[in-house]
């Protein structure tokens, strides 16, 4: 009987489960069907609405009080004579960027779901209608213009709140104020970073976006806890590739491998720091479902990651409009939200307090979150650069040319183009052609696809909730986009980098030329020329403001003397030349070129300590006895008077014994002049004097906790004219290290200073702890391949490294690749005034330093917060001046002594600190030197900031340019590259050469076959010439087999490496372009050395391969670096 029963139990659940099928296919159909009627979302143009005119936004500021105004709508209108909308009328949403090696094919795609409930289309990359979307956007593939009876207005996103009730809402901790970044990689996510929770929160979907753009300060209100995503890592299913973090660089332990090409439910694509793809507001589970169409991206590195979501609900929750669960049994996480977590306890905890614990209590969930309002709008709206997209409007332009000559026109009043940002975190904009510059609308007009080539700047005017794109206008034409000046221009324009020269009236501020010292500052300054001080520097440098000095004490202890120049002295407060160094607030450097943010006269030459002349300075004297600790120290104005200008080269040599004081006398051309009464000696004695106590000094902070991550780093070859021609590896030698410990010893001897002196009103430079998740990423990853890694601290981690460092003595590449993963957990110092968190003073420490109190105070000359410690440390002199004198006047006919540096010294008096006379002291130094106030102070950390990342930024931009620059000149490079992650569809590499990290998708291409063994992570390649191939449900072809591999036939191969050896270049088979050989090149010779593998190609993770690299974009797109197999075949 039981044998019987149970077949049939089997059979009713299969039949209920094809039942099950059914409905939900009829489902879709239904939708399908009801979309193309009830919900079609027809364009609000000037045909259906009568009225031609449109009105140009008002301009968007940064104000807090206009960003959480509400948007002002479109009118609702009529329909036209027939009560349909014009099939030319349509619009579709912006497609993600795409892979450079991908074919977009519509049948791939799938629908996303508005707020009202209606869709719009993902099936085309463009829009097909140019006309102004003043309002909403039908896909014209899919519904047809019979069907449109009425014109409907509807909403893409919900309306931000109200001021008020965000506020209320803050006070109450019901919303979190954040800033919103963008995954570059994959718009569809984002993430806000809450101070006190460890784990971001990812915000994902256009709708849950809500017209919020990268840099934006937001409100957010995080969803319940069921929509929460899952961590990756955690129980469940997932694919390889979901393994990588950022870019395929890591492998979680406990993944699993299943073929991502999102077969069934809740399989989806996912990117960058995030769980599951969740349904954005405004879909059910079943349009979420269909949500998961994987795409590829094209940036420098990539991030993306597949995962399946493995969770189970007895019943599926409706998400609303707002993103909030319409579901009786979630109810109660609001609650839960909003009422205290701990069990038994009424009282209502902090809002971050109960975040944490949340995040605590389900280590394995991703919290979500929705944007409420936008508070403060980004600067980037107002710089945003990218390519026009003539040929969409040339297209409708010429399938509507009749109506165009009825209009006698033809640029019609309100149509527009869209622009593509080069930088894939923001949407595509939409700007009206009327209100094109008159040059570039006589290029449309007159056809001129060469338009799409140049780079343009645009400024952001408007995004209303009717419309997916915001609004935009031109704001300067940057010229071709493969030239390297163009896009040298755009990168400082999209960075606000001000290129303007010195005003005369900041250049007036400065002494004239030749300056000397004046003579009073000798009798108010320490006097320190007869001392041997010299600067070590990089050979390039011209702006000199560090120098060193050591001497030994009769006791058997050093003395160490750091000078830093006196900017402070010549930069006065509110003078014209600080209102300009304050707004510039520090140099930019670019390669071939650097922005300084005071004058050059100054910077190169009063200001700078250049040998052999009379400057001025702040000097620390740091006695440090042999275990490395500072016994005593001093810290006042002086002058100097420094005696040689070292390299970086020159005190290696000296470290190296390349040169030592018997030889010293036979000094040849590369080494710098030696001024006034030292000699050679004098400097070989005190530089190695220095490295003796910098390894103590270094041995003693990574003892204490510190953390170093260090791998080699690529340096760009330059000839005469400016253009790289190779690169090759460089690291960081003894010398830097040296000048590095007493700099950091001097910085961190600075905030210790001010923040006693001035605990509200210090400049403090703080770095927090890692991203948790993205460190037990890390963790997981060394654990998989038999590395041990202690993440509970920063000190222990690097000891971790340094372990694994010597296990891994004869892989270096691996190393990089382990320390190049290290730093991606690691979150950015910055700036902050120390009365914005008195409260929460555990916070000051710097994470990576193992210190309590960091600031920046040795190099004024590129940084406008050292000139503001400056300010401070001065004032805390002049306050401990004072206070002794007052002191030593009531004390005179008394045996009391007065403790001398009571103030800056070691030993504090905190006594005097905290007395009447003392603050009195305090605040009359402060007065004098114009020490800013707390609430200041917390704009200049603010603005400073954002100008550091702003400096950062175009640095790393002018790197990848001038790489994307020597790779478009040698056409192709080979390399050999490490697999960091490997799965049925993509591999994600490391390439050494030039430090970067890149993908290579083998799916779905034509004469290539891929074998994916789950059990053993094996990928098997085979090389198939008769295969033919379509994409399922789709008439577009597989992409071509030369877009995955550069193939060479080994006859040709052998043929011309033997060629090479008489001519300067090798062509290797079809597909290998010549390769430039310069003579001088310091590089390695591995690029000639590469060899190409053959199919059948097996590897595993960390195997390495050859592959060819080649410059990607520049007319036709944003800069980028593609990647191939670089593969060896008869069958070509």
């Amino acid at each position: 009987m039981k044998a019987t029963v149970e077949p049939s139990l089997v059979e009713r659940f299969d039949e209920g489960e094809k039942e099950k099928k059914k409905k939900r296919r009829s489902n879709r159909r239904s939708k399908q069907n009801s979309a193309s009627s009830v919900n079609e979302i027809p364009m609000v143009s000037s045909e259906c609405s009568g009225n031609s005119k449109t009105t140009r936004p008002t301009h968007v500021t940064a104000s807090s009080s206009n960003s959480l105004s509400k948007q002002q709508g479109v009118n609702v209108s009529a329909p036209n004579e027939e009560g349909l909308s014009r099939a030319s009328n349509v619009s579709f949403i912006s497609m993600p960027p795409m892979h450079i090696n991908e074919q977009v094919d519509p049948a791939d795609l799938q629908n996303i779901q508005t707020n009202d409930g209606g869709t719009f289309s993902k099936s085309s990359s463009e829009p097909t209608d140019c006309r102004v979307p003043s309002g909403i956007y039908t896909n014209k593939d899919l519904f047809s213009s019979s069907q449109t009876g009425v014109c409907v207005q509807r909403s893409f996103y919900s309306s931000h709140w109200s001021l008020d009730a965000i506020e209320k809402a803050l006070e109450k901790g019901d919303v979190f104020k954040a800033l919103f970044r963008v995954n570059a990689y994959n718009r569809l996510e984002a993430y806000c970073k809450i101070d006190g929770v460890p784990i971001d929160v990812l915000i994902n979907g256009i709708p849950a976006q809500n017209r919020a753009v990268e840099g934006d300060t937001v409100a957010i209100k995080i969803d319940p806890l069921p929509l929460w995503t899952k961590m990756k890592g955690s129980n469940g299913t997932c694919n390889i590739n979901a393994s990588v973090v950022e870019g395929g660089n890591l492998l979680t332990a406990g993944d699993e491998v299943f073929c991502n090409m999102s077969k069934g439910k809740g399989k989806v694509e996912w990117d960058n720091e995030s769980g599951q793809y969740r349904s954005c507001p405004g879909q059910n589970k079943g349009e979420a479902d269909n949500y998961g169409t994987p795409y590829r991206s094209c940036a420098f590195p990539e991030d993306r990651y597949c995962c399946e979501d493995n969770a189970s609900h007895n019943s599926t929750p409706h998400i609303d409009s707002f993103g909030l669960v319409n579901h009786d049994g979630l109810d109660g996480w609001h609650d839960f939200l909003n009422t205290s977590f701990s069990n038994g306890q009424n009282e209502v905890i902090n809002a971050v307090e109960r975040m944490c614990s949340m995040v605590n209590s389900y280590p394995s969930k991703r919290p979500t979150g929705r944007v409420v309002a936008i508070l403060e709008r980004s600067l980037r709206r107002e710089t945003v650069v990218g390519h026009l997209n003539v040929r969409q409007w040339i297209s409708y332009r010429d399938m509507n040319r009749k109506d165009a000559k009825k209009n006698k026109n033809l640029v019609s009043e309100d149509e527009y183009v869209q622009l593509t940002p080069t930088d894939a975190k923001f949407p595509k904009l939409i700007l009206l052609v009327r209100d094109l510059p008159d040059f570039l609308k006589k290029r449309l007009q007159s056809g001129d696809l060469t338009v799409e080539m140049d780079l343009v700047a645009a400024q952001i005017d408007d995004w209303v909730e009717e419309s997916p794109f915001p609004q935009a206008h031109i704001l300067h034409v940057f010229g071709r986009g493969g030239e390297i000046q163009p896009q040298l221009d755009a990168i400082l324009f999209q960075n606000a980098i001000c290129l303007s020269e010195f005003s005369p009236e900041a250049l007036s501020c400065l002494p004239p030329v030749p300056w000397e010292v004046p003579v009073k500052e000798f009798n108010t300054r320490m006097d320190l020329r007869n001392m041997c001080i010299f600067t070590i520097d990089p050979s390039t440098a011209i702006d000199l403001d560090d120098a060193l000095s050591v001497e030994k004490l009769p006791n058997g202890n050093y003395r160490v003397g750091v000078h830093i120049a006196d900017v402070s002295y010549f930069v006065l407060p509110d003078t014209a030349l600080d209102q300009e160094a304050k707004s510039r607030s520090t140099s930019v450097y670019m390669l071939q070129r650097k922005l300084p943010m005071l004058p050059p006269l100054f910077t190169e030459d009063i200001g700078s300590l250049n040998p052999g002349v009379d400057r001025l300075a702040i000097s620390m004297f740091l006695d440090i006895n042999h275990a490395g600790d500072v016994v005593d120290r001093w810290i006042g104005r002086t002058v100097i008077h420094s005696c040689c200008k070292l390299s970086y080269e020159h005190a290696q040599d000296i470290i190296d014994d390349v040169i030592d004081i018997e030889n010293s006398n036979v000094m040849g051309p590369y080494y710098p002049k030696v001024h006034g009464r030292f000699e050679w000696p004098d400097i070989i004695t005190s530089v190695r004097s220095l490295h003796k106590i910098s390894k103590v000094l270094k041995d003693k902070r990574f003892n204490a906790g510190a953390l170093r991550l260090e791998s080699s780093k690529v340096v760009l070859l330059f000839d005469e004219h400016g253009i790289p021609y190779d690169s090759m590896l460089s690291e960081r030698k003894e010398s830097n290290f040296l000048v590095e410990e007493f700099m950091l010893l001097a910085n961190r001897t600075a905030a210790e200073v001010i923040c006693r002196a001035y605990p509200d009103g210090a400049l403090l430079r703080r770095h927090p702890e890692p991203n948790m998740r993205k460190l037990r990423e890390f963790e997981a990853f060394c654990l998989k391949h038999g590395l041990e890694l202690d993440t509970s601290s920063s000190g222990l981690i690097h000891q971790s490294l340094e372990q694994i460092r010597e296990k891994l003595k004869g892989d270096s590449t691996l190393y990089d690749i382990l320390i190049n993963y290290a730093t991606k957990p690691m979150q950015l110092a910055s700036y902050f005034c120390s009365g914005d968190l008195k409260d929460n003073e555990n916070d000051w420490g710097h994470y990576a330093l193992a210190v309590p109190y960091y600031t920046h105070f040795t190099s004024p000359l590129r940084r406008y917060p050292d000139i503001v410690v400056h300010r401070t440390l001065l004032a805390t002199i002049e306050a401990e001046e004072l206070y002794l004198k007052h002191q030593k006047k009531f004390l005179v006919n008394k045996k009391e002594d007065v403790q001398k540096r009571c103030f800056t010294g070691i030993n504090v008096d905190k006594n005097a600190a905290e007395s009447s006379e003392g603050r009195e002291a305090f605040s009359a130094a402060a007065l004098k030197h114009k020490v800013p106030c707390s609430e200041l102070l917390v704009d200049i950390a603010a603005y400073c900031n954002e100008r550091k990342i702003a400096s950062r930024n175009v640095k790393d931009s002018c790197d990848k340019l001038y790489m994307w620059v020597l790779l478009k000149k040698k056409e192709l490079l080979l390399s050999e590259a490490r697999i960091l992650g490997l799965g049925p569809r993509f591999m994600s590499i490391y390439i050494q050469k030039l430090a970067i990290e890149r993908r290579i998708y083998y799916d779905e291409v034509e004469g290539l076959t891929v074998e994916w063994l789950d059990v053993t992570s094996t990928l098997v390649l085979s090389m198939c010439p008769n295969k033919r191939g379509f994409r399922r449900g789709s008439p577009g072809k597989w992409r071509a087999f030369d877009e995955v591999a550069c193939l060479s036939c080994p006859y040709d191969l052998k043929k011309s490496m033997d060629d090479s050896k008489e001519c300067d270049a090798a062509k290797v088979g079809d597909g290998i372009a010549a390769m430039n050989r310069e003579n001088g090149s310091k590089s390695d010779n591995s690029e000639t050395d590469t060899e190409p593998a053959v199919f059948p190609l097996t590897v595993r993770l960390l195997s390495t391969i050859p592959v060819v690299l080649h410059a990607v974009g520049g007319d036709d797109g944003p800069l980028d670096i593609g990647v191939r197999l670089y593969m060896s075949s008869y069958f070509k």
